[in-house]
């Protein structure tokens, strides 16, 4: 990829946006931030305000004429701006439909007209729905369990039909439980690293859905960030217009998350060794476990991960520490 390449990145406000309007900024390019901040926020982009190279647009991808502004004079789209969580999409759907759909179009056909490089866009292991194969493998999927993982599995199908129908160049990164700095601890469907963390902080009991066996592939926000680079850099055409698993290739079950972070908080509060632990009832539209098998990554985009599930744990926690004290 060219040096001072023009990069509009929607949701660029939150948590995987703003670690990448970060990273891309850092190697030279220009970064056009898109969003509504009806998830992302203000602070965490707020150290580039005044960085020549970068430009805020507060706007909708459910509106035309903001996706159509936004594009303008743009090289290359990452596409992260969504409604994310299972349970959100459960409660409001119309919603989940409209941003994560209807916007998603409006981004596509937005970049199509601008003439956009290169459109890569947040997928999500959500597709693999009630597959009961272990490791996913990208074209073995199954029927969705949820609102959400329809909209991401909708998604996929409209990148793969305007490449082959507009020539654009689209790849998706199917997302496996991405955890890391700035991913807010807060609100009714904070994720559950961040959720877990502020709990053992205060010294109160996480709760974990069902007994706690359910296993996730965790992965780390910069092996994610380098996905985002190997997707917008590749020069193979074999490469393109397809989906990638974007994890580790590890799973841990939520017992040992806990126990993980139970023994990395107590460095810096032995007490927190001693917090109990709740269990609760199953999650409506839960998959069971999750392991990302990265093979074709790998293969055809060159990725080896930076982190393992334990290190960016590790660096997760004490970006916590520092900022939530």
């Amino acid at each position: 990829m060219e040096k001072g390449a023009t990069i509009l990145i929607t949701g660029g406000a939150g948590f995987i946006g703003s670690n990448l309007c970060e990273y891309f900024l850092n190697e030279g390019h220009q970064v056009i931030c898109l969003d509504n901040f009806a998830t992302g926020k203000p602070d965490n982009i707020r150290m580039y305000f005044d960085n020549p190279h970068f430009r805020l647009i507060v706007g909708d991808i459910r509106n035309e004429e903001d996706c159509r502004k936004a594009v303008e004079g743009v090289d290359y789209v990452l596409h992260e701006a969504a409604l994310g969580s299972v349970p959100r999409s459960i409660k409001d759907p119309v919603t989940t439909n409209a941003v994560n759909i209807a916007g998603f179009l409006n981004m596509l056909v937005a970049a199509r007209d601008a003439g956009v490089k290169r459109f890569v866009y947040a997928a999500s292991s959500s597709t693999y729905g009630d597959s009961q194969s272990l490791p996913k493998v990208e074209d073995v999927i199954g029927k969705p369990l949820s609102p959400y993982a329809v909209t991401k599995y909708v998604n996929e199908l409209y990148a793969d039909v305007f490449s082959r129908t507009y020539g654009m160049e689209c790849i998706g990164l199917r997302y496996f439980n991405v955890f890391g700095r700035r991913q807010d601890p807060n609100g009714a469907y904070a994720a559950v690293i961040p959720l877990f963390v502020k709990k053992l902080m205060q010294h109160e009991s996480p709760v974990i859905n069902g007994d706690g066996e359910y296993s996730r592939d965790f992965t780390y926000i910069e092996n994610v960030v380098l996905m985002n680079k190997l997707a917008l850099s590749t020069t193979d055409k074999a490469s393109v217009n397809t989906v990638y698993n974007t994890a580790f290739g590890e799973r841990t079950t939520l017992n040992q998350l806990v126990g993980y972070l139970k023994e990395y908080l107590s460095i810096y509060d032995p007490k927190i060794a001693g917090v109990e632990v709740k269990h609760g009832p199953e999650r409506l539209g839960d998959i069971p476990h999750s392991l990302a098998s990265i093979d074709k990554a790998r293969r055809l985009l060159k990725y080896e991960p930076l982190y393992n599930m334990r290190e960016g744990l590790r660096e997760a926690v004490k970006w916590y520490w520092e900022h939530l004290k």
